[in-house]
């Protein structure tokens, strides 16, 4: 921890004790509690920029999920379920409670959208607001994988390829891959939004053979188990019923599959949603967009 920037100096850190292990969190600000949550491949390091745009609003607890950034890696199983979004859901209650947060807003980025959807699926007097950032949901995702999306959000697919497949090739070269990833996701092609401090920060579990494992838990859990319960709820016509705000990238990963906010009123009940000029990493490339949409929407009665 110490051999990275802080980028966060006026936020308390600390490990949180669950039933999944350790969860690693920042804590700051003041005003009732948001939950930050974070994708792939990065951690809670992501809203850096976001943050201090909130802090005078919120009490901001940003999070790294279970088996990312410095939080505990949970022992997973042959169904992946301790990496599924509704196990990370669990998680994030647990955690929201044992800080004293029964009752919270919550905003999650890629796969932290996932787990915040979950959320609110699963624990829906837990949430008084959501907000997700440039996802639809996983079963959507699925269904409408065909050529020119495959190619796009290829990493979904071999990500989920059997153990040790995805480990042993990112194992090779992890930093050519996070990098030209990320960049493939950018509007601009580039890392140039991404703050070199931060691309430290996730360049670190990529050093790390066990975090790598980890992350293609994740995105195992995402091919079959998580995928099933979409399903399910889907065909069963359940619905998010708190007010919820979807965002994407004008250039971004939501808007190739679909009009995002078409797909999300099949989903949720009270639902607004607009883009942002960036591509996939809404946070970093349009910090000032995202931030402000996220405090209009939060702060509104």
């Amino acid at each position: 921890m110490s051999d990275l920037a802080d980028l966060y100096p006026d936020f308390a850190a600390k490990w949180i004790d669950t039933s999944f292990g350790r969860i690693f969190a920042r804590v700051g600000g003041k005003g009732p509690p948001l939950l930050l949550l974070h994708g792939f491949s990065e951690t809670h390091v992501m809203w850096h920029r976001v943050a201090p745009q909130l802090t005078d609003a919120f009490t901001l607890i940003i999070a790294d999920l279970p088996g990312y950034g410095w939080s505990d890696m949970p022992a997973s199983d042959a169904l992946h379920i301790p990496y599924s979004k509704r196990a990370m859901a669990k998680a994030m209650v647990e955690v929201m409670e044992r800080l004293g947060h029964v009752h919270f807003a919550l905003a999650g980025h890629d796969r932290g959208g996932r787990v915040a959807y979950r959320l609110a699926l699963d624990h829906p007097g837990r949430l008084s607001k959501l907000a997700v950032l440039d996802i639809l949901p996983t079963y959507n995702y699925w269904e409408r994988m065909n050529r020119a999306y495959a190619l796009k959000i290829y990493h979904w697919t071999f990500l989920a390829q059997p153990y040790p497949l995805p480990e042993t090739l990112i194992a090779s070269n992890g930093e050519f891959f996070l990098r030209f990833k990320m960049a493939s996701q950018t509007k601009s092609k580039t890392l140039d939004a991404i703050d070199e401090r931060a691309l430290e920060h996730y360049m670190a579990p990529f050093r790390d053979p066990a975090r790598v494992h980890a992350m293609c838990e994740d995105y195992r859990a995402g091919a079959y188990f998580d995928y099933d319960l979409d399903k399910a709820d889907f065909e069963a016509g359940k619905k998010i019923t708190i007010p919820m705000l979807a965002l994407w990238g004008d250039a971004g990963i939501a808007q190739a599959a679909s009009t995002p906010l078409d797909t999300w009123t099949q989903w949720a009940t009270n639902v607004v949603g607009m883009p942002v000029d960036s591509g996939h990493f809404l946070a970093e490339e349009d910090p000032d967009a995202t931030a402000r949409a996220l405090r209009e929407f939060f702060l509104a009665d």
